[in-house]
């Protein structure tokens, strides 16, 4: 049963997260929030949009009204805090207490730029990166926000290609990943793909400190054409990216990639061909489970989630109508959403196992809030 906050609780919090301030009193934490395990925005049935909270079991720890629809969200490594992303190409994003169902702040694109929907925070939390567009130099941007004095815009620095998508921050290696899907686009244009023919996208690491460049890796040549997106990232450190297919025919294209840092080429994976033809040349996400054993790639147009193991092999495919959001669960499990309200445990052993169906069309993405699994 979802969490609800009275007056009198919601009064309480208030003033336990003032007297936090002044260091009178521990500050919250996601156990004030109901304890949610992941973040999903989705639409409700009267056509209004909400933050849910959500816990391994899939049940629901709390919802969050929405001015509008929401994309990704990043969460806070320790405090009860989510920024929740517009669609690209929004120019906003709140920044919002779970605990008390407030909007601390809202986030503004610079001039002459957009948010792309994701971002996430350092590993202390002091600080959050955003995937931006110069829509006017055709330059991806990553912007930096101080957490710790109000979200003020502190810093930006180049994410080494076109359209970063999506970034991850990857603790232990002390560096930034970016999927940077080589599309410009511009408001001007709406959400038209102005450089089809000539695009590059690529995967970047960045420096967590400095921003500098580490290695940008591109696709083959024959791939050129293949958006890299959404990425996942295993403890030990693989990375996996969803990737949208922008060529004439979608074919058996793959679009499932993975790679280590240090390795000089992105390993592309794929199923089998007729298999890979239901998935109409578009990856929505992907994710890997805890234990870094299996790899999901979902695929809303095609509704089918392809399960891999770590070294790329195929392991079989699940059949779900429009299932886009991915995120780990514990063990080899992995979670699944879709925009019909389900939500679905996958893996290699369990297949396939329904955990909730909720009122509610998730969005593309789900989010796992890592403290809340230790």
């Amino acid at each position: 049963m979802a969490r609800e906050i009275s007056l009198g609780r919601r009064a309480f919090l208030r003033a336990t997260a003032g007297l936090a301030a002044t260091g009178a009193a521990p500050a919250l934490s996601w156990a004030d929030a109901g304890a949610p395990a992941f973040l999903a925005a989705a639409r409700a049935p009267t056509g209004s949009y909400a933050l849910f909270g959500l816990g391994a079991d899939g049940a629901e720890r709390f919802r969050i009204g929405l001015p509008g629809r929401g994309h990704a969200a990043a969460a806070h490594p320790t405090r009860p805090l989510a920024v929740a992303f517009a669609r690209r190409p929004g120019t906003f994003a709140l920044v919002i207490d779970c605990a008390l169902g407030l909007a601390r702040a809202r986030l503004e694109a610079p001039a002459g730029r957009h948010f792309y929907g994701h971002g996430a925070f350092s590993p202390d939390g002091a600080r959050l990166f955003t995937c931006e567009n110069d829509f006017d130099a055709g330059e991806g941007r990553i912007g930096v926000w101080d957490a710790s004095a109000g979200f003020a815009r502190i810093g930006e620095f180049a994410s080494g290609g076109v359209g970063p998508h999506e970034l991850l921050v990857d603790a232990r290696g002390g560096r930034i990943i970016v999927a940077n899907g080589g599309i410009q686009t511009h408001p001007d244009s709406g959400r038209a793909k102005l450089n089809l023919p000539t695009m590059r996208p690529n995967l970047a690491y960045l420096d967590l400190e400095t921003g500098e460049p580490l290695s940008v890796l591109d696709p083959a040549e024959e791939l050129r054409r293949n958006s890299l997106r959404h990425l996942a990232l295993s403890p030990d450190g693989l990375v996996a990216i969803a990737a949208q297919w922008q060529g004439d025919s979608a074919d058996a294209v793959p679009l499932l990639a993975t790679h280590r840092f240090g390795e000089t080429a992105l390993q592309f994976r794929s199923a089998p061909e007729a298999e890979q033809r239901r998935l109409n040349g578009y990856g929505g996400s992907a994710a890997i489970s805890a234990d870094g054993t299996c790899i999901a790639l979902t695929a809303p147009r095609g509704g089918r989630a392809h399960l891999f193991d770590a070294g790329g092999g195929f392991l079989g495919a699940l059949a779900i109508d429009d299932v886009c959001g991915a995120a780990a669960l514990a063990g080899d499990r992995i979670l699944l959403t879709d925009g019909l309200g389900g939500v679905t445990a996958a893996s290699p052993t369990a297949r396939s196992q329904p955990l909730a169906k909720h009122r509610a069309a998730w969005d593309n993405h789900v989010v796992r809030i890592v403290s809340s699994f230790g």
